[in-house]
């Protein structure tokens, strides 16, 4: 049981990363800050062969809640660094017990470098390189009626991005590729599957309206037991989703609607989410 409900309440740990202004880095000084709140919903689930199935007991339930708080700011001409970090409200319920578990998330924390850190400016694409990690918060429990707030591992990144503007038109495009190394859970000698990661996005604005469209990929390696040295072929997890987000001012920031779609998974919850959130830049440094 313990390992089935990590296998359900993983999936709020591969919910993306607020894009935020991605590609463009942040001038010294500048920034940006979101608020965001997803809920997800769900009695249906992947399994490992893709298809999607009722969770495993009599009227279970996933039910997971979760406020992010993203943000970056400009370092130095060239080098901005990007934080995320969650709050979390987690149920796993079945006829059996209710099982809920409050508090933090795993917080991320990225620096990413553009082409001016280097003397290159005026290139036909915007770019930039993204290195990050993230930290376990406390203790991974091994009560297998606790719902883990914590995958009990740190993860390392490395990403490509790169971005688009399409004026005249108000239309952008913008996207990444990238690779996230897992550490081993020592708590229960696991180490979790490395990620490809991918995202592809375009979006604009009309008016008072701002859009956005993109797709979220995760393809992950089979953990592995490393007490046996086992390879966990049929527990390799994978997510793609569809983001459609419609935005719109709202006092000095933007307000978002938007939804997570997936079309494609592995040992995953299979629901669509919602999510709401409050998007805020400032262009003028906060420091001379």
């Amino acid at each position: 049981m313990r390992q089935i409900l990590i296998a359900i309440v993983v999936g709020l740990f591969v919910a993306p990363v607020s894009p935020g202004q991605a590609q463009w880095v942040e001038p010294p000084g500048t920034g940006w800050i979101e608020l965001q709140l997803s809920h997800q919903d769900t009695d249906r689930r992947f399994n490992h062969l893709g298809e999607t199935e009722p969770l495993f007991n009599e009227g279970a339930r996933s039910i997971t809640t979760t406020m992010r708080l993203s943000g970056a700011l400009g370092l130095w001409r060239g080098l901005d660094v990007w934080v995320d970090a969650p709050y979390h409200r987690l149920a796993f319920n079945d006829v059996v017990q209710d099982r809920r578990s409050t508090g933090l998330g795993d917080p991320r924390i990225f620096l990413r470098m553009g082409p001016s850190l280097f003397g290159l400016n005026d290139l036909p694409l915007s770019f930039a390189l993204r290195g990050g990690v993230k930290f376990p918060v406390g203790d991974f429990p091994i009560d297998p009626d606790i719902v883990p707030l914590t995958e009990g591992q740190r993860d390392w990144e490395v990403l490509v991005e790169l971005g688009k503007s399409l004026h005249p038109w108000p239309v952008y495009v913008m996207g990444w590729a990238g690779y996230r190394w897992r550490e081993e859970n020592t708590q229960i000698q696991r180490r979790p599957g490395d990620e490809r990661l991918l995202y592809v996005a375009a979006g604009g604005s009309f008016e008072f309206l701002h859009w956005k469209i993109a797709v979220d990929g995760l393809f992950g390696h089979p953990p592995v037991r490393t007490d046996f040295g086992l390879v966990l072929e049929n527990n390799r997890r994978e997510l793609v989703q569809l983001l459609p987000t419609l935005g719109g001012a709202l006092g000095p920031g933007i307000v978002e609607i938007g939804a997570r779609l997936p079309l494609h998974g592995r040992n995953l919850p299979a629901g669509p989410s919602v999510t709401l959130g409050y998007f805020l830049t400032w262009d003028q440094p906060v420091w001379k």
